[in-house]
């Protein structure tokens, strides 16, 4: 049994505990933003109020409510809850719950639900040690990650999960959470700073909330003597507790910008998107975003000498040129400098001519390779520098371009079973049109030595 003094700490903790943890929802009707799982008839809350909840796996971006859901799931239940967090746990943890839910089923019939915190954080031979319990049903997981459990959960757990995905808050429920904050504290606030406030949560509840804590301590620093008629505006010790735009802007300069490693590829393809789309401020927008969450620039360079020749290509040359140097800055500059280099790339790709002929040309080559018969390589282009080569006919009827004065001369570079083949096909952008122009004076001569 606690002794006075726990109670008092326990009580003491509380007092001080952060706002986004004292507003805890205590019921499913209280979470917010999540209607579409915890809803009346949706599939998590009917299964947890049938207390029948099989393995889950929450996953969702920061600040959605999974640890909530998880600690009434634990109130709800009649089956013993075992909490762990994949941070400070370990195998011989795993094996010490397992060890308590057998024992447990054993002698009082009594199922155990294990809850995994940051489940993505245990390596794989961790998460292999839960299998044969979550298999044989000694326990139920019930397991929470930011992250995409297909990219960091083991496929034999993932596949005896069910996957509930939480979804970012939408503004009417950040508002919602942020006017309970503002009643749990006594505070008012002004209407911009809370629509403000709701805006720049960009769905993080808590962070929504930790923000609102922030603005009212500096609502409360920078106010100054008791105004008659505020006693509702006033905390204990007789100062406002009014919070306005300047305060809530204030509170929210310190916040960093993240993202799980799902959003990762939404953000970068995003950007891709943009450059290819032409658009050089939502490319530089997308391009800031990574930088400020602090993305590899390696990668994002990496990407950049991708997209150089898969979407601008032939088109404007120089592309390649411009993200390789930029790619090399980043190696022999680094942060925060090469954010200029990286920056120059993307508003020369983003506003380059665009063309995919090069990728095009290379997939419908490697089609041919993998579908059609290989042919031999013609005898005229077979090499014929070794001694015995021209016995064998190697080489014999090569034309060398050089002694043309156009510098090119009609003749076949490929077997005959693809003769006619066409893989490239230059676009009319950038200098892609003169290459077309060029390439259609070479093919009209073709044809007519194929007609002599």
């Amino acid at each position: 049994m606690p002794d006075l003094f726990d109670v008092a700490a326990e009580q003491h903790l509380a007092a001080r505990a952060p706002l986004a943890a004292r507003l805890r929802p205590r019921t499913l009707d209280e979470v917010v933003g999540q209607d579409h799982l915890l809803g009346k008839g949706k599939a998590l809350r009917a299964l947890i109020d049938a207390d029948r909840l099989s393995s889950v796996i929450l996953w969702g971006p920061a600040g959605t409510g999974k640890t909530t859901i998880a600690r009434l799931i634990a109130g709800a239940t009649s089956q013993a809850f075992e909490p762990l967090s994949a941070v400070n746990a370990g195998v011989k943890d795993v094996r010490e719950v397992i060890e308590r839910a057998r024992r447990r089923l054993g002698e009082h019939g009594q199922g155990t639900i294990l809850f995994l915190d940051e489940v993505h954080r245990f390596n794989k031979a961790q998460q292999d040690a839960l299998l044969p319990a979550v298999e044989d049903g000694t326990l139920t997981l019930v397991g929470a990650t930011t992250e995409n459990p297909f990219f960091e959960v083991n496929g034999p757990l993932r596949s005896r999960s069910t996957l509930f995905r939480l979804q970012h808050l939408d503004e009417e429920a950040a508002t919602t959470l942020l006017r309970r904050g503002l009643e749990a504290e006594k505070a008012t606030i002004d209407d911009d700073a809370l629509t403000h406030l709701a805006e720049r949560a960009a769905g993080d509840g808590r962070a929504a909330l930790t923000a609102l804590e922030v603005a009212i301590a500096l609502a409360a620093d920078h106010t100054g003597v008791p105004v008659a008629g505020l006693a509702g505006r006033l905390d204990g010790a007789g100062t406002r507790k009014h919070v306005t735009l300047a305060h809530a802007e204030a509170a929210l300069d310190a916040r960093a910008l993240q993202y799980g490693r799902d959003e990762h590829y939404d953000v970068v393809s995003a950007f891709i998107k943009s450059i290819r789309g032409s658009d050089p401020d939502a490319s530089l927008y997308w391009l800031a975003r990574m930088l400020e969450a602090g993305e590899d620039a390696r990668f994002i360079a990496r990407r950049l000498v991708i997209l150089a020749s898969e979407d601008v290509g032939m088109a404007d040359s120089m592309g390649i040129v411009v993200a390789d140097a930029a790619a090399r800055a980043v190696e022999f500059v680094g942060l925060p400098e090469a954010g200029l280099n990286l920056a120059h790339a993307v508003i020369y790709l983003a506003t380059a001519p665009k063309s995919n002929s090069t990728i095009h040309a290379l997939g419908e080559a490697t089609r041919d390779v993998r579908e059609r018969p290989a042919g031999e390589v013609p005898t005229h282009l077979r090499d014929s520098h070794y001694q015995g080569a021209a016995s064998l006919g190697h080489g014999k009827g090569y034309r060398y371009p050089h002694d043309d004065p156009r510098g090119w001369v009609p003749q076949s570079y490929r077997p005959d079973e693809l003769a006619g083949r066409r893989y490239y096909e230059p676009s009319t952008h950038g200098e892609e049109e003169e290459i077309r122009r060029r390439m259609s004076e070479h093919g009209a001569e073709f044809d007519q030595q194929g007609d002599q």
